[in-house]
Order: C-alpha cells, then sequence, then structure tokens
C-alpha cells in the first residue's frame, strides 16, 4: 500500500553501503540532525539546493522510505567555516571540527565520489563551498534494523 511519502523526493545520505546504514540509522536514533554536502554535487547533478520546510524521504542501502525529513536550515559556505556545532549535530561521534573534516575528507576524496563529479582529481580545502543542512524526522515509515 502506498504510503503519503511515495511523492516526496528521496534523501540519500552517502552511496548505499555501510556508510549509508550508519547514517541511517543514525538520523532514525536522533543523533544525527545535520547533514554535509558539496556545493559541487548539487551542481553535477543539476539539482536545486533544498530550501526550509521542503520535506523529503530518507532512503536506506535498498533504496527503502524509512523516514520523512524536514529541512529545517540550509547555509552555503566554505568548507573553512564550517563550525563544532555542525560537526557535532551530524551525529557521528566527532568531538571536533578537525575530526568532522578528515572523515569528510576521506569520503569526497574517495573513488565513488570523484567518478560522481567526473573529476578523478577532485580535492576540497578551506574554500571549497559545501551545503550544510539541518532537519528534523517528522515521520518514521518502517522500523530500523530489520533484515533485508
Amino acid at each position: 500500500m502506498p504510503t503519503s511519502a511515495d511523492h516526496l523526493p528521496p534523501f540519500e545520505l552517502a552511496f548505499p553501503g555501510p556508510l549509508r546504514d550508519k547514517l541511517v540509522a543514525a538520523v532514525l536514533s536522533g543523533a544525527k540532525t545535520a547533514t554535509t554536502g558539496l556545493l559541487a554535487g548539487y551542481e553535477a547533478e543539476n539539482e536545486p539546493l533544498p530550501k526550509p520546510g521542503e520535506r523529503s524521504a530518507l532512503l536506506d542501502s535498498q533504496e527503502r522510505r524509512v523516514a520523512v525529513l524536514e529541512i529545517t536550515d540550509v547555509q552555503v559556505l566554505p568548507l573553512g567555516e564550517v563550525g563544532l556545532r555542525h560537526a557535532v549535530d551530524e551525529g557521528e561521534g566527532y568531538g571536533s571540527v578537525a575530526q568532522w573534516r578528515a572523515a569528510h575528507e576521506r569520503f569526497w576524496h574517495g573513488a565513488e565520489l570523484r567518478e560522481f563529479l567526473g573529476d578523478p582529481e577532485f580535492t576540497v580545502c578551506d574554500e571549497t563551498f559545501v551545503v550544510t543542512e539541518r532537519f528534523r524526522v517528522v515521520a518514521r515509515l518502517r522500523s530500523a534494523g530489520g533484515a533485508g
């Protein structure tokens, strides 16, 4: 039976696999209330930036809609300006901006993202523009942690 979230655009964290599973679990637990993407990623897909009030369906690694999220804040800023509050609110246990940035650089400099961007040598620096988003879960659509 269709859910009311079937018409919502997808909200995808990372690429399908263990990292996405970890991030989705953090969202569903309430630990993760923020995320960061590269402005270049939006440009590569010709995707409009999110806006506060917009709702989307959080996808798990099997592309199932597991929750409805509502964007509460969006900022475009240089990577070097991301602060500790945002890093902590990403819900991955970062105790410093340096830890947060190192983890994100590993992802952004990875082969999968470089392929997605079409630039095998893509790197970030303090001036690289990122899109920081804050969100809240407004509905859970299926139980987390089940098989399949």
